[in-house]
């Protein structure tokens, strides 16, 4: 039995860290809740059908976000997978049978350019030729509307922090697909909580919605929220595990689905405002020790785009002549513990994400970061 997880994975030349990054998949993606671990292990030994516990899972998960319907997916990228196959092979078994070879069917995904991401891999997993609309940094609705032919299967949006400014908002690009009878995919991972965009992204409009079960909701890393219309929903589970299908490789086990299902209930009861209260005073904290630095600027942020929780930001401005960003990065990576930095706002900023840490691991990673910045 391991008696110390720390001391366990050492013994496998494995450092734990300190997780300052957010609830990344790359460190482990968030702290799992002890209640779910507890009712994962009850569950694990205790044989059931899956498409039985798929179709009762679904509906119990759909009655707590108040979704037409859900389905458990194997991560929110397995979630992106079933997406595409649902759009393009829909429930036709002959179809199914034949991805991820697409040829002569309706197998385009429109992406707005700026929106394009490293995960966008996942629609082509299941046949998908993404259709890129726009430039680099906008869009416009005329854009859009250029890129649909007679083999577009949907448009795909993305709801990420520091994700383009530039995009054509939500509400535009529902109306152009609603307009033209395509659904629309979105891709929300990483955007819980505020636990309001689940209802907000859905009754804005999108036929299908993934969100991480792993991450913010603090439930099985393995497990997906696939979320939006009942007969999308359904060719998703056709193509999906444990059907021999494109999506079979992806499956959940059952006690990740029971672990999903009493995570989200856990996540969905609990108060944000009180979260998000000690998240601040834990950030405060960590401002105070970091202090003033020259060519630094170091504040609190927290908003409904980018900072989703309070989170630490630190500011090179032109007056920095300390190291660079990836030499602190490096640097605190190899420390012992190593600590994992959040850096999704891109060049010129490096943050503290309180999500993964508790209040004096929060201390801790100001306190060697200040280190390095001072050095």
């Amino acid at each position: 039995m391991i008696q110390d997880p720390t001391e366990f994975y050492r013994s496998i030349a494995v450092k734990p860290i300190l997780n300052a990054s957010g609830p990344l998949t790359m460190y482990g993606g968030g702290r799992i809740r002890p209640e779910v671990v507890e009712v994962m292990s009850k569950v694990a030994r205790t044989p059931v059908n899956m498409f039985d516990l798929n179709r009762s899972a679904g509906k119990y998960i759909a009655e707590l976000i108040g979704s037409e319907a859900a389905f458990v997916s194997g991560g929110a990228a397995g979630g992106l997978v079933l997406q595409a196959a649902a759009c393009i092979a829909g429930t036709d078994q002959s179809k199914i049978e034949r991805m991820p070879d697409t040829s002569g069917m309706n197998n385009e995904i429109i992406m707005q350019k700026c929106q394009r991401f490293a995960y966008d891999q996942a629609y082509r997993v299941a046949g998908a030729n993404i259709v890129d609309v726009g430039d680099i940094d906008v869009c416009n609705r005329s854009q859009l509307e250029s890129g649909f032919t007679d083999r577009t299967a949907a448009v795909a949006y993305l709801f990420a922090s520091h994700s383009s400014s530039g995009a054509l908002p939500f509400d535009q690009v529902v109306a152009v697909a609603r307009d033209k009878g395509v659904p629309v995919i979105v891709d929300a991972a990483n955007f819980l909580p505020p636990r309001a965009n689940i209802k907000r992204i859905l009754e804005a409009g999108a036929d299908m919605a993934i969100f991480s079960g792993g991450k913010g909701v603090k439930g099985p890393q393995g497990a997906g929220i696939l979320c939006g219309r009942s007969d999308l929903i359904e060719a998703a589970a056709v193509n999906a595990s444990p059907n021999p299908a494109v999506g079979r490789g992806m499956k959940v086990a059952k006690e990740e689905i029971i672990g999903l299902m009493v995570g989200l209930k856990l996540f969905l009861e609990e108060d944000e405002e009180k979260e998000n209260a000690r998240y601040m005073e834990m950030c405060k904290a960590a401002v105070s020790i970091l202090g003033d630095i020259r060519g630094l600027i170091i504040s609190v942020e927290h908003d409904e785009t980018d900072y989703l929780i309070p989170t630490v930001a630190v500011r090179f401005n032109d007056d920095w002549s300390g190291p660079e960003e990836d030499k602190i990065y490096e640097a605190l990576a190899d420390g012992d513990p190593p600590i994992a930095l959040r850096f999704l706002a891109g060049p010129g900023e490096i943050g503290i994400d309180p999500m993964n840490l508790d209040e004096h691991q929060i201390e801790e990673v100001a306190i060697r970061l200040k280190t390095h910045l001072v050095s």
